[in-house]
């Protein structure tokens, strides 16, 4: 059998999967075929490098032996299959790792000369120094410069283009022409052509107004300037025509003054004046329609000028708001069609004469007030919201003890107006409270709603307000001193606010408070008016006094024991910074120690 030459077979790996489980119940898991990079992995775990390297240390010697030992052993072995490294697909594999084990090799035999510093040394060779360790926030500093800067190029570059932009668009706005501006003007004022000329409307016929003025200006080409020029920057292609009558600014003045024999400003037309308020004879509600040209503008501006505190912002709001309304009502209102020659109404109405209706009839017919009785009423009502704000203002600023404060609230009527005033005393705000008062202003009276309900009507009398907070004012120390005494221990004995013995007061009544010390022995009498003032009495006990005379009546000893006659004090002599203060130095210095 060795003399048949050999026949080779190709043996190929079946294509089908390999079982790696069968279950219980015949069902099999088939293992995975290997991947391109598990393939190769498995193929170079075969590799014996020992053998390479062993084969090629006998390839050392020279060419011409080398070629005759080849030739040698190909005549021995003709028969075995023969390794042949160039179709070996490893090859190049095995080599670079063959040319890397040498160069390790050498390496380490340069290391072991160079350890031992007989045959070779090495020299350091001159490098750049390293840069210090630089702190962490030191170099989150650096990086947030530099992103800093990055974002700052980006904003640069586009407020260059933005820069470009407005310029350009402000180069356009220079270059105007006639039908860009007319357009523009069309959006703000009501425009039309009447044969070969542009008329225009100024006045408020479509807002409702009553004004027979006919408001026409005309719209004209502006010729003045030669275009070959520079044109100025303030340059408008088109002109506007006003009719001389309507130069300048008109306005409605509504003012609360006194009553002058005065003829008016040759530019002012009194519509309307009427006295504001009838107990108050020189005082008149006047609504003027004002006008000033152009020249006398500065005149008129410097002689006229007024201080913020002569302007009424809360009125001129009013007025606004009450106007409005009115235009709305005006435009909203649906007419009803009906002949021209016969209208809707009563037909008294439309006569004149001693048939015709008087004016309480004809207010009696009106469903609402008119406009012109609802700016008296709301002009009543702020003229007297003023003169409640400085009543209460003065009296803050002249009387220091006690102290009076306003609360004014935001959120008011056009005819109604509310203010809380709270009487305190500096330093005893949590235990004075007693004096609290709501204020009510109207057209022409005041509601004062106190704390416990009761409601006092005032009229628009300034001083009848002014007596009446003096009154709580003077209350308001009594009370105090009630309040105190509970704190201190004290006992209250009698309490007053309308003493009828001393003096008769011309503003309001007196008010009285007695308190006992804790033990008894001591007793202080307060009577405090609007006018009078405080008066301070201090009891003392009856052992005490050495003044009183030996009675006969009086021989137990028992009566010893009752308090003796009242000594006022000197209440201007006591130190402290108010009344209430020095009403509890004296309850502290009468009280005795526990």
């Amino acid at each position: 059998m060795s003399g048949v030459p050999a026949v080779r077979i190709s043996i190929e790996s079946a294509c089908e999967k390999h079982v790696q489980e069968v279950g219980l119940d015949g069902s099999e898991t088939y293992m995975q075929p290997l991947s391109m990079s598990q393939n190769l992995a498995r193929l170079a775990q075969r590799i014996d490098f020992s053998q390479g390297s062993s084969g090629s240390e006998e390839d050392e010697p020279t060419a011409g032996s080398g070629g005759r030992e080849w030739a040698g052993d190909d005549e021995e072995e003709e028969g075995l299959v023969k390794f042949q490294p160039s179709l070996w697909p490893w090859d190049s594999v095995r080599n670079n790792l063959r040319s890397a084990l040498t160069e390790m090799c050498v390496l380490y035999d340069v290391l072991s000369i160079v350890k031992d510093k007989k045959f070779m040394t090495l020299d350091p060779v001159v490098q750049d120094p390293l840069p210090q360790k630089q702190n962490p926030q030191v170099l989150q500093l650096i990086s947030k410069k530099k992103s800093l800067a990055g974002a700052a190029q980006i904003l640069l570059k586009g407020a260059d283009r933005l820069t470009k932009s407005v310029a350009e668009s402000q180069e356009n706005k220079r270059q105007r022409d006639f039908n860009s501006e007319l357009l523009r003007l069309r959006q703000h004022w009501k425009l039309r052509k009447v044969g070969d000329k542009i008329l225009g409307d100024l006045s408020y016929k479509s807002a409702g107004s009553l004004f027979p003025h006919h408001g026409t200006f005309e719209v004209i080409k502006n010729t003045d300037i030669d275009l070959d020029k520079k044109i100025p920057e303030d340059y408008c292609p088109l002109d506007v025509q006003i009719p001389s009558d309507l130069e300048g600014s008109a306005y409605i003045k509504v003012s609360i003054q006194k009553q002058a024999p005065d003829i008016g400003d040759l530019g002012t037309v009194n519509l309307f004046k009427r006295p504001l308020v009838k107990p108050k004879p020189g005082l008149q509600l006047s609504i003027s329609l004002c006008h000033s040209s152009d020249d006398k503008k500065s005149q008129r501006s410097a002689s006229e000028k007024q201080s913020p505190e002569d302007h009424l912002y809360v009125l001129e709001h009013n007025l606004h708001q009450m106007i409005r309304e009115f235009h709305k009502q005006t435009l909203s209102s649906n007419v009803m069609p009906h002949p021209a020659s016969a209208p809707f109404g009563h037909k008294r109405m439309r006569l004149a004469g001693p048939q015709a209706f008087d004016k309480n009839e004809i207010n009696s017919l009106q469903s609402s007030e008119g406009l012109l009785e609802k700016i008296i009423k709301q002009a009543k009502h702020i003229f007297l919201r003023s003169r409640t704000a400085r009543t209460i203002d003065s009296l803050a600023s002249r009387i220091e003890d006690p102290q009076i404060q306003a609360h004014w609230s935001n959120i008011n009527d056009v005819y109604e107006s509310s203010v809380k005033v709270l009487i305190t005393s500096q330093g005893y705000e949590q235990i004075c409270k007693s004096i609290q008062l709501q204020l009510n202003i109207g057209v022409e009276q005041i509601r004062v709603v106190h704390r416990d309900g009761r409601v006092i009507t005032l009229s628009h009398q300034e001083q009848e307000l002014q007596d009446f907070l003096l009154s709580q004012m003077s209350q308001h120390q009594v009370h105090a001193v009630q309040q105190l005494a509970k704190v201190m221990g004290w006992h209250v004995l009698s309490f007053s606010n309308h003493m009828g013995l001393g003096p008769v007061e011309s503003i309001g009544n007196a008010s009285a408070i007695t308190v006992a010390s804790p033990n008894g022995d001591y007793a202080i009498s307060v009577r405090n008016g609007p006018e009078s003032g405080s008066k301070i009495m201090v009891q003392f006990p009856r052992c005490q006094c050495k003044e009183l005379p030996k009675s006969d009546v009086l021989q137990d000893g028992k009566w010893n024991y009752l308090r003796g006659p009242f000594k006022e004090v000197q209440w201007n002599k006591m130190e402290g910074r108010n009344f209430v203060y020095k009403m509890e130095l004296l309850m502290a210095a009468l009280t005795p120690c526990s």
